[in-house]
């Protein structure tokens, strides 16, 4: 009975895929209209419902914008910093992105947060995983808890500018709060739960032992853990879309 959902979902995010790199590449600029509904459905070889559900996507990040009547516009972004902030990260390239970005970033966050923490901090850190686990145990949304352990980590660097990076990206840096996908719900059992876990626990001892070195590698560990998890729901998604 989800089949039919799973694959429209599936065919909406690849049409927005394709769709937004036009845009990126300036193939579409600021100003040109989109082809119509029916040029979309036979370009793509999708249902109308599909080609709807995709500017739907488009339209909420700022991508473009329908004029009753007239057709469906490219428009000028206006990027408030570096262009961080959640709605404007819409594919799963991009969330592939961001964690590319991560690695870089917060792996150098755990290892001055291992150096630089305060007793407060490790606490607090502590209870964010302990929260984290109990909920997944119980079969409860973890994605608060872990976006409090990674902001807590931010903050024990002492930097704020670490912070302020991981608070633009929002639900964004925990891929699964921004992409609630079948295709991603799959990655969800158990042993998925439990690598998980581990690898959190693994930075929290790093930092609270105060050792940068195994922190940094524990981070780097964890993220490209999930971008490796993403690539491979991303091959998934393709499939199921020929």
């Amino acid at each position: 009975m989800t089949l039919p959902q799973r694959k429209h979902r599936s065919l909406s995010q690849g049409v927005v895929e394709q769709i937004s790199d036009t845009i990126r590449q300036g193939t579409l600029k600021p100003g040109d209209k989109l082809p119509t509904e029916s040029s979309l459905m036979a370009q793509h070889g999708v249902s109308r419902t599909v080609v709807r559900e995709a500017i739907t996507h488009l339209q909420a990040a700022g991508l473009v914008q329908t004029r009753h009547g007239i057709g469906t516009f490219v428009i000028e972004r206006v990027q408030a910093g570096l262009g961080l902030e959640s709605e404007n990260i819409v594919t799963l390239r991009d969330v592939l992105a961001v964690l590319e970005l991560r690695i870089g970033v917060e792996t150098e966050t755990a290892g001055l947060a291992a150096s630089r923490r305060s007793q407060e901090q490790a606490d607090e850190l502590a209870a964010a995983l302990r929260e984290m686990q109990e909920a997944m145990a119980e079969g409860r949304p973890a994605v608060e808890a872990d976006k409090r352990f990674h902001l807590l980590i931010a903050q024990s660097t002492g930097n704020r500018y670490f912070v302020d990076i991981l608070t633009r990206l929002g639900n964004a840096f925990i891929p699964r709060a921004r992409l609630n996908t079948p295709v991603l719900d799959q990655d969800k059992p158990a042993g998925f739960l439990e690598r998980v876990s581990r690898e959190h626990d693994d930075i929290y001892r790093a930092i609270e032992r105060r050792d940068p070195e195994a922190a940094r590698a524990a981070m780097r560990t964890h993220l490209s853990n999930s971008r490796e998890r993403l690539v491979e729901a991303q091959r998934r998604l393709e499939s199921t879309m020929n």
